[in-house]
């Protein structure tokens, strides 16, 4: 079991792990998942079985864009999966 990093190294680094999304975002686990498993956040993940990771800085631009919608304009999470469903993140070189 790998030790965890402190918030400040989790700041910095370029992917995070939902754990480590949890502390940045202050959302609860399970709302994460959901978003994940709803396709509202990419991760990557090299081989099955291996942690995911997440690219911290659109993951965090995401969720902003997210509550946002949800607190702002009132939507309910299948209207923001349709809203962004054309507008994926950008492909990694």
């Amino acid at each position: 079991m790998s030790r965890p990093r402190s918030l400040e190294t989790i700041r910095q680094s370029e992917l995070v792990t939902i754990s480590e999304l949890v502390q940045l975002s202050g959302l609860r686990y399970s709302t994460l998942k959901y978003y994940v498993e709803s396709g509202l956040l990419p991760f990557e993940q090299l081989d099955t079985g291996l942690v995911r990771r997440y690219p911290r800085v659109a993951t965090l631009e995401r969720l902003a864009a997210i509550r946002v919608c949800k607190e702002e304009y009132k939507m309910t999470i299948q209207q923001i999966i349709e809203k962004f469903a054309d507008h994926p993140f950008a492909k990694r070189a």
